[in-house]
């Protein structure tokens, strides 16, 4: 009787180890699939999958965020090789298929296989003309050369800055703002009578850099302003979807902004004092984006070498950053598991990827840095925008701008001015990233790194970028 007991229990092992065995192969082969790019199959494998009435919840969840993290890759990498070749051949003619594969080598211009074919950045043909030199100098031939209104803005306007300044962190060039923001989901984007969740970007308070914030109106009964406290900050709102009609919500809010601005040889800054919860909290790693990988810290040590002094630390790792990584248009940041990793990789960034490349590196020096975040008001230029602050003891946090970068100037402070300055012209929704909304939010956010356009949901699921649209206008009193 023991020896039958004991056999039907090894035959019982033997079969749930078969079994599990069988199913980790077959997940091993689902991520292969997708790490190459089969994605009609994998979807297909997945969908065969989600009819698994034996499925535990955890895992269908799983196997949903698969299928969306191909939808939103796919959204991204939407161009084929004719649209590029369409778009390039005015500038480089029946050279275009030659140049095209130095450029795939390099990194200059984007694309991934999908489902055998490659598939290019959606923005990657803009993007090729700013960081590849000869595509560039071509465009320019051509067209002539571009003046970035942005940059011409900020130097005239931080050269006026610089005269008001006493250089010691004083707060001055106060504007008010007024705002007004609308999302609007498609209409039928979810079924009628469903309730739509939705999180708006709403302003932080505890900054001396934004002040007056004023709550006016929305356009629901039911709303939640989330707690100073949290780090990335919202307005949340419910609205029923109708039939045939968009849902849209809109806050409206106020604030008052100030410039602020440290000239280096006024900074009396002490010694850190390495037990304190600040710098504890802040040259910490923080995973997935803040990782502190043999790459990162072999490039930070390059770069600072055997210098200890943090202001000197700080100017080295901006002015790297500055010269070898330029600007470009950024894929979502959602499909990129480690976003300074990618920055490495393609050695192209935006705002908040050459500005998590550089915390990254200034904390593994030991120098405490924050993350910042929400819009830039610059008079016609309201966009999205990314910057940080950094932690010196005896001064306190010190804003500095990456993607600003060096400015065309023979004076100093102008020059250098986002390194130890700011304009006025801000809206700080987030002091961090990645962190909970209050609301909690039920499904994976579209954004899960940044908060700035907002995040939707309903009961069937998370309401992708693509399902709705959004609008921020600023007026100034």
């Amino acid at each position: 009787m023991t020896k039958t007991i004991t056999h039907y229990l090894i035959i019982v092992i033997t079969f749930l180890c078969f079994s599990c065995e069988s199913k980790d192969q077959q997940n091993g082969k689902l991520s292969l699939l997708i790490e190459r790019g089969d994605y009609s199959v994998a979807s297909n494998m997945i969908n065969d999958k989600l009819e698994d009435k034996f499925l535990t919840e955890a895992q269908r969840i799983e196997f949903l965020h698969q299928l969306d993290m191909m939808r939103r890759i796919e959204r991204e990498f939407s161009l084929s090789e004719a649209d590029v070749i369409d778009h390039l051949s005015e500038y480089f003619g029946d050279s275009t298929t030659f140049y095209m594969p130095k450029w795939e080598e390099d990194k200059s211009l984007e694309f991934r296989l999908i489902n055998g074919q490659k598939k290019y950045f959606k923005n990657g043909v803009s993007n090729l003309f700013r960081v590849n030199e000869f595509a560039k100098s071509r465009k320019e031939k051509l067209k002539g050369e571009y003046v970035d209104p942005l940059i011409a803005y900020c130097l005239d306007h931080t050269t006026e800055l610089v005269k008001k300044t006493n250089g010691e962190g004083e707060l001055i060039n106060p504007v008010n703002n007024v705002f007004d923001y609308t999302i609007k989901l498609k209409a039928d984007a979810v079924p009628a009578g469903e309730t739509v969740r939705c999180w708006m970007p709403y302003p932080k308070e505890n900054h001396a850099r934004q002040q007056n914030v004023e709550f006016i109106s929305i356009n629901s009964e039911y709303y939640i302003i989330a707690p100073d406290s949290l780090p990335q900050r919202s307005i949340y709102c419910e609205k029923i979807a109708e039939a045939g009609k968009e849902t849209i919500f809109n806050v409206k809010f106020k604030t008052t902004s100030f410039a602020q601005i440290f000239f280096p040889e006024q900074m009396k800054m002490k010694e850190y004092d390495k037990t304190s919860l600040i710098y504890i909290e802040n040259t910490k790693e923080r995973a997935p984006q803040i990782v502190f990988t043999d790459r990162i810290k072999k490039l930070a040590d390059e770069i600072c070498g055997d210098e200890t002094d943090p202001l000197k630390q700080v100017d080295l790792l901006y002015n790297w950053i500055d010269i070898n990584i330029p600007w470009a248009s950024a894929l979502e940041y959602g499909i990129m598991p480690h976003i300074p990793g990618y920055v490495l990789d393609n050695m192209h960034a935006d705002c908040g990827m050459q500005t998590l490349l550089f915390m990254s590196m200034a904390r593994y020096r030991g120098i405490p840095t924050k993350w910042q975040s929400g819009y830039m008001l610059h008079p016609g230029l309201v966009n999205l925008h990314d910057w940080c602050e950094v932690y010196y003891e005896g001064i306190g946090w010190v804003p500095l701008d990456q993607s600003f970068e060096m400015q065309k100037s023979d004076d100093q402070y102008v020059r250098h001015f986002y390194k130890t300055g700011i304009d006025a012209h801000r809206l700080i929704v987030n002091d961090d990233f990645s962190r909970e909304f209050y609301p909690k939010k039920n499904w994976p956010r579209s954004e899960p790194v940044d908060f700035q356009r907002g995040e939707l949901e309903w009961n069937g699921g998370n309401l992708y970028f693509s399902d709705w649209s959004y609008k921020m206008k600023v007026s100034y009193e």
